[in-house]
């Protein structure tokens, strides 16, 4: 298996994150260069994670001979720079989330890459942590009947870099932030190839002094009828709170991914050290994370993205994805302004475009369709029916 020289742009949370899953395990595929803004901060970096090059111009670490893969940890405003730059040198390029600010700005990277038919990864870590991928393989193989309803929640007391906090730069608050993961993992549950048809979002600025908003709550409908739901906040105390849940015709799926893993301690005296990524003190109740890398999903997803690449296949999460996402998120800002439906705006969809709502009906008997079944306290069973053709519900025990 050929060992991947990696480019890696930007030495922040994310850059750390990414090299250290990158490196872990004797891993074969190696960061060679890293780019900074900071020559300090790229010496620095260098010598913690034994990079051979450093650079602190962009387009001359994109370009760097020996590397063939580049790998996107900058602030949202520089992606589509680093992307064209990466297109032009003929390099696989994998992106963090957001891949834009904007659906107008994913479109113009997706065509970038796609033009120069280079390998593109949308690295959108979240759809990639364990208990999702196993929760995915578990909804694909009918697990949960069809998918009617998804739920995500993100909230932590805010990002961790300046450059977050300006809309400008990073082209919302929680919403381009947190609601990117949460509006992803609903697609991957409720299938890719379902259009995103309209949303409904009320998004607020409820607590920190900024010109974004720092918690959101957003409705996506789909075009099979399926609803996904999204909560973020960037005010919540206490530390990382990630859950998902799905439900379906035939069950339902909870998953908590960093807050109650079944790992909790209590210290008076503090833990002297970092605890877990948003955690916002080392005293009290604590709840560390063993591995956070591989349960954020990084490992997952490197993997993925590596192995795809060396057998010329698509990535589970690649730039169109990123695009979908982006263009999602735009009608929610729209939507937020508005507080009405609003629908969503895609210039390309590569999906199905002949779903229509479909209602789910089980027959009682010949005569009555079934609503509900239920046991009573008594032991009895009783059903809930309906006429197929006066309508009348009633109930009749079995």
């Amino acid at each position: 298996m050929k060992s991947q020289k990696i480019t890696m742009l930007g030495t922040g949370l994310i850059g750390t994150f990414y090299t250290m899953c990158l490196h872990g395990q004797r891993s074969r595929d190696r960061v060679h260069a890293i780019y900074s803004r900071s020559p300090e901060r790229a010496q620095t970096f260098a010598s913690q994670w034994d990079i051979p090059k450093k650079y602190t111009d962009l387009k001359q670490a994109i370009e760097d001979p020996e590397t063939e893969v580049v790998v996107i940890g900058l602030p949202n405003n520089q992606h589509e720079e680093a992307v064209l730059l990466s297109a032009a040198a003929g390099k696989a390029v994998l992106c963090t989330k957001p891949l834009g600010r904007t659906a107008e700005e994913a479109r113009r990277m997706l065509n970038a890459v796609e033009t120069a038919g280079v390998f593109h990864g949308y690295l959108e870590d979240l759809a990639y942590t364990p208990k999702t991928l196993k929760a995915l393989k578990s909804v694909q193989n009918g697990a949960l009947g069809k998918v009617l309803w998804t739920r995500s929640r993100e909230a932590h007391p805010g990002p961790h870099s300046d450059w977050f906090w300006d809309a400008e730069m990073s082209g919302g608050g929680a919403i381009i932030d947190l609601g990117c993961h949460c509006i992803e993992i609903g697609r991957n549950y409720i299938g890719k190839d379902i259009r995103p048809v309209e949303v409904m979002c009320w998004a607020d600025t409820q607590l920190k002094p900024i010109d974004a908003e720092d918690n959101a709550i957003g409705l996506v409908k789909y075009a099979n009828g399926a609803i996904s739901q999204f909560e973020v906040s960037w005010t919540y105390r206490g530390g990382m709170d990630l859950r998902d849940e799905v439900a379906g015709s035939e069950g339902n799926i909870r998953t908590d991914h960093f807050l109650r893993t079944g790992f909790e301690m209590f210290t008076d005296v503090g833990l002297g050290g970092y605890v877990a990524e948003k955690a916002e003190s080392d005293r009290g109740w604590l709840f560390p994370v063993g591995d956070e890398v591989h349960e954020l999903g990084y490992n997952d997803m490197f993997s993925d993205m590596f192995a795809c690449l060396e057998r010329d296949k698509q990535p589970m999460e690649d730039f169109y994805d990123g695009y979908i996402v982006n263009a999602i998120m735009d009608a929610c800002y729209v939507s937020a302004k508005s507080k009405k439906w609003e629908p969503v705006e895609l210039d390309i969809w590569r999906g199905r475009s002949d779903l229509v709502q479909e209602k789910l009906t089980s027959d009682f008997d010949a005569e009555h369709f079934l609503i509900k079944e239920e046991i009573l306290p008594d032991g009895r069973k009783k059903a809930i029916i309906k006429n197929k053709k006066s309508g009348k519900v009633s109930e009749k025990l079995i």
